[in-house]
């Protein structure tokens, strides 16, 4: 490294000498409300055709699309992707307490409304894990067995399969419309930051728990037993608690199944990640566990012999469009509000991942909109909330997926599904689906790596993935959300109300001012800075700090004076009536003398008035000398309080984005009571908004005038010292040392 040197030279420069400096326009360059009201209704094909290219995504891209760059990746990513959606499909529509194929429609509709309207070029929407139990904790709350109890023809009582069916997917379909119109709502009124008060622990935390909600929900068909359906807070403890009392009734022949299913998964989902750099496509190792299950469950009929539960009637073809049951809205509107925000976020994430990854923009906004549309026509055609999938993202990524091109090829795989072979898979075994699910959750259990390292890094992180875990655990997903949503805005509040106060030192030969651990203060001088926005929440700690930090404490100081004021003034005032008094004696003394001096001479000796006065009025002078010593001598002890030898404060000010009223009246205050005890507070560093806002709130007078605000800390020290006469040990240019490579 080379060390070179250069100088910068300039005056001292407070608020209104800078305004001249830099020539600062006093009229603003800014549209009026009405300019800009004037501007959003005109309309003109440039702008017509920017709105329609801004809403429909799909018109910008596709006219553009290269076959000879994106055709063969796209098409080899929509093949392995549609694979990936029958399997996937119909394992976590059970999740969602729905028939297989409703899994299938999912994977259809939405993925071609996305193509439209999204944004993202690799994600590959359908069905989800989390998604699929949220819904399924709904349409269970809904329509319980209970509800669907039949009579039998010898007196026993069964559960009318086909009707509790075809209410749940009626409850199901009303929740994604309500869902979908929530987040094109939110999306046209451009609220796509929400998702920002979502973190990435909270979300992790959540994902995680919710995990843990479908493992569970799982083992009663990997054990091939039945439970009883609870709901609300604690139900996750009280299936798993159902689960081990009913393990003595396991089916031996599901167990089977799904340890040999599981098995043959694992293996071979492990050679695909330890050879993912050689093969050329990911075995698909779903599709081939469910086609061979199916083949031997048909052909050597398990279902007859061990009555495995299998999947049961696929029906062909596609079902017509049908209108949600909206008197439902009311009952689902808290739940399509968390499908709709978690689904969102999961969304979003992905989708900027991919789009840093590969150098391309993704609108936060658009995304809510394509989204919202894809829930609310696929709820109209029977289809579930819809989210993007990790593990299928990253294989439409890997195996060259250019474009959304890869998600229509992946639907036109799942329609010939639908139309065609679906009825094929009539006998696959409900424990495959499961141990599918099960398998695919790897990564979201791997997310509990999580808090080792935020143990390292970050505790209040840590505080809140952990409280959002155990919250979605123990409180079901709905509430889990809710409160770890509130908790998470806790954190933020708490790290605004505390941030960290210091006092500031010079850096010798620079004009450079840090924490005074390392640095010397400048004698006389405070230099006080909060590390957070001074606001509501915090201002009062602000004024607390400010005292301890500088060693002033304030309360102290203004009692003493008042107490001073106020004796003085008592003083002040027995003087006024001794003088009276002493007035008032002096002449019916001179007027007696005469009297006695007139009139036989009765006495023996004159009295000097003239002596009597001044010692009167020494005695008072005295008196009045004493009564003030003891004022000061009253107020010493407070005095110490405060550090000797400071005359000056200076708020640096440039960690503060904004002021609210709170903290116009608190720095009102502050130089209103400093000022009361003789000491001068100055600003420094203001931002240009925060200084428009103190304007705005009338926050310079007579008694606060510009000048007290200055550029920098540095120019606010230099003219204290100007003011005292005294200097720093440098010199007032400014001199910054560079390194240059």
């Amino acid at each position: 490294f080379q060390r070179r040197e250069y100088y910068v030279q300039r005056e001292v420069l407070d608020e209104i000498r800078l305004d001249e400096v830099a020539e600062k326009e006093t009229c603003s360059t800014e549209p009026s409300l009405t300019e800009r009201v004037k501007e959003s209704l005109r309309c003109s094909v440039p702008r017509v055709k920017q709105t329609v290219l801004n809403w429909v995504p799909v018109l910008g891209w596709l006219p553009h699309y290269s076959i000879r760059e994106n055709a063969i990746g796209d098409l080899i990513a929509g093949c392995s992707v549609g694979i990936m959606h029958l399997p996937q499909g119909m394992a976590y529509a059970l999740l969602a307490s729905l028939r297989p194929v409703f899994g299938l429609y999912t994977s259809l509709y939405p993925v071609l409304v996305y193509f439209i309207f999204g944004t993202s070029r690799h994600i590959s929407l359908g069905t989800f894990a989390v998604i699929s139990i949220m819904i399924g904790s709904v349409t269970e709350r809904l329509a319980p067995d209970s509800n669907f109890i039949v009579n039998g023809t010898n007196g026993t009582e069964s559960v009318d399969i086909d009707e509790r069916d075809a209410r749940r997917v009626q409850i199901a379909c009303t929740l994604t419309v309500l869902t979908g119109i929530f987040q094109f709502l939110l999306g046209v009124v451009r609220f796509g930051f929400v998702v920002t008060y979502l973190s990435e622990p909270l979300v992790r935390g959540y994902t995680t728990g919710s995990a843990c909600h479908v493992s569970i929900s799982q083992l009663k068909y990997v054990f091939g037993v039945k439970t009883a359906r609870y709901a609300g807070p604690l139900s996750l403890i009280y299936t798993l608690v159902d689960i081990c009392r009913l393990l003595p009734q396991t089916k031996v022949p599901e167990l089977v199944v799904s340890l040999v299913a599981i098995s043959v998964l694992i293996v071979v989902k492990e050679i695909n990640d330890c050879y993912k750099q050689k093969l050329p496509l990911p075995i698909p190792i779903e599709l081939i566990v469910i086609i061979g299950a199916t083949i031997i469950t048909h052909f050597c009929g398990l279902t007859s012999k061990y009555n495995i539960d299998v999947v049961g009637e696929i029906p062909s073809g596609l079902k017509a469009p049908r209108a949600p049951d909206v008197t439902l809205f009311s009952h689902v509107i808290g739940d399509a509000f968390a499908v709709a925000i978690v689904g969102y976020a999961i969304n979003i994430s992905l989708g900027k991942t991919f789009a840093l990854k590969h150098g391309y923009k993704v609108d936060s906004n658009q995304e809510l909109v394509a989204l919202g549309l894809s829930n609310t026509i696929g709820g109209f055609f029977q289809c579930y909330s819809v989210t993007s999938s990790l593990s299928r993202s990253l294989i439409q990524e890997s195996t060259g997926g250019k474009t959304q091109v890869a998600g229509v090829i992946s639907s036109v795989i799942v329609l010939i599904t639908v139309l065609k072979i679906g009825a094929l898979f009539e006998d696959l075994p409900k424990a495959v689906l499961s141990t599918i699910v099960f398998v695919n959750l790897k990564g979201m259990y791997k997310q509990v790596l999580d808090v080792p390292m935020l143990w390292r890094t970050n505790k209040v992180d840590l505080l809140v993935w952990l409280v959002t875990f155990t919250s979605t655990i123990l409180l079901n997903l709905d509430l889990g959300l809710a409160v770890s949503v509130a908790f998470s805005m806790l954190t933020f509040i708490f790290r605004t109300q505390l941030p960290r106060y210091s006092v500031l030192g010079h850096v010798p030969g620079t004009d450079l001012y840090l924490d005074t651990d390392s640095y010397k203060q400048i004698p006389g001088i405070k230099i006080f800075r909060s590390s957070a926005t001074i606001y509501y929440t915090n201002a009062e700690m602000y004024l607390e700090a400010l005292q301890e930090k500088s060693g002033i404490e304030l309360g102290k100081l203004l009692t003493a004076k008042k107490k001073k004021d106020a004796k003085l003034k008592r003083q002040q005032e027995k003087e006024k009536k001794k003088a009276k008094k002493l007035e008032k004696g002096q002449g019916n003394g001179v007027a007696l003398h005469g009297k006695e001096t007139s009139t036989h001479h009765l006495s023996k000796g004159q009295v000097n008035w003239a002596y009597q006065q001044d010692t009167a009025m020494f005695d008072s002078d005295t008196e009045c000398h004493n009564g003030i010593q003891n004022i000061y001598e009253d107020i010493e002890e407070n005095e110490k309080a405060c550090v000797s030898g400071t005359h000056s404060i200076i708020l640096d000010m440039s960690t503060t984005s904004f002021v609210d009223t709170v903290a116009v009246k608190t720095l009102k205050n502050i130089f209103r009571d400093f000022g009361e005890i003789d000491m001068d507070i100055y600003l420094a560093g203001c931002q240009a908004c925060v200084v428009e806002q103190l304007e705005t709130a009338d926050f310079f007078s007579k008694n606060i005038p510009k000048t007290r605000l200055f550029v920098t800390v540095h120019d606010a020290v230099l003219h204290i010292l100007k003011q005292k006469g005294q200097s720093l040990p440098l010199v007032n240019r400014l001199t910054f040392n560079i390194l240059i490579d």
